[in-house]
């Protein structure tokens, strides 16, 4: 059907006749890191339940290494890993149980379990907690083993719904290299992220979405060069409050967020010109990033 590791077309996913998932084409080629940005209740999780086979879809075709959706079929499962946003963990079990027992669970021979143990444990960082139980665990250390266990069948395609949210700064990073590590090694890669950060160090490509409709799709650095201008001017006052009448001569697109007017400009040193003498103000010179397009596309009102 296609040379694609995941296509879909069209898929819908409705709950009492709202579309949580509208109609929604993508697909995913072997070996890359694809990214799914969007804010609140935008569909994310929705459709990785979809592709995991976990929540139905109402319409659509989903192929998945070149045939049909089967989540019935027990060798869709070994070839796909899956880590979802909870520690679902066995809290009773040490580190290397937990392992072992999903081993066990795909049917795996006992003495490649063990390897595979071995090998996990080391790739997670985790040698020296082998014999330790969940609980005893840190945040970072339990997401390194959710990660780990998802890669016990060595699965082609793994499949992560935000892993790093709630993880302090190294713990992040370090849950970064194992799986840029992975995919240098040809795992697929799909994630969600709220980190923009993350996914603009991972992602080959990404899509953002909201209110269950792709807004765009591609390459990070195409996807702001094609909506964005490429500098930002961040500019505050140094005692609030912003006199943005005072600032609306500026040479570029003004946007105003509470007491910091942002200046959205192809030459910010222009911007910066304008600015001399004004020394009431803060000012950043910065280049536009993920961020700045997802706020952009979505908008920047809170969502639950």
């Amino acid at each position: 059907m296609s040379t694609a590791l995941i296509l879909v077309q069209g898929l819908v996913k409705r709950y009492r006749n709202h579309a949580v998932v509208d109609r929604i084409d993508f697909q995913v080629a072997a070996g890359e890191c694809f990214g799914m940005l969007g804010p609140n209740g935008a569909g994310k999780t929705t459709t990785l339940r979809i592709l995991t086979g976990l929540t139905p879809r109402d319409d659509g075709v989903i192929w998945l290494f070149g045939h049909a959706l089967d989540p019935a079929a027990p060798e869709y499962h070994r070839r796909i890993g899956v880590v979802s946003q909870e520690d679902n963990l066995d809290d009773d079990l040490s580190v290397a149980e937990n392992l072992v027992v999903y081993g066990r669970y795909f049917g795996l021979p006992e003495a490649r379990i063990r390897e595979r143990v071995e090998e996990l444990l080391e790739f997670a960082q985790l040698v020296e907690r082998r014999d330790h139980t969940v609980r005893s665990l840190s945040g970072g250390m339990k997401r390194r083993l959710v990660i780990a266990r998802a890669l016990v069948a060595e699965p082609e395609l793994l499949i992560l719904d935000e892993p790093t949210t709630g993880l302090d700064p190294q713990a992040r990073h370090l849950i970064w290299q194992r799986l840029a590590a992975l995919k240098a090694q040809g795992t697929t890669l799909f994630l969600t992220t709220h980190y923009m950060e993350e996914a603009a160090r991972l992602c080959d490509r990404l899509m953002i979405i909201d209110q269950g409709r792709i807004l765009a799709m591609g390459a990070p650095h195409a996807l702001i060069a094609a909506h964005l201008e490429p500098e930002v001017v961040e500019i505050r006052p140094c005692q609030p409050p912003l006199d943005r009448e005072s600032l609306s001569h500026l040479p570029g697109r003004l946007e105003q967020v509470g007491d910091t007017l942002y200046c959205h400009s192809a030459d910010a040193a222009t911007v910066m010109a304008a600015l001399r003498g004004r020394h009431d103000l803060i000012c950043l010179v910065r280049p536009a990033g993920l961020e700045d397009l997802f706020l952009q596309l979505t908008g920047r009102q809170l969502r639950d």
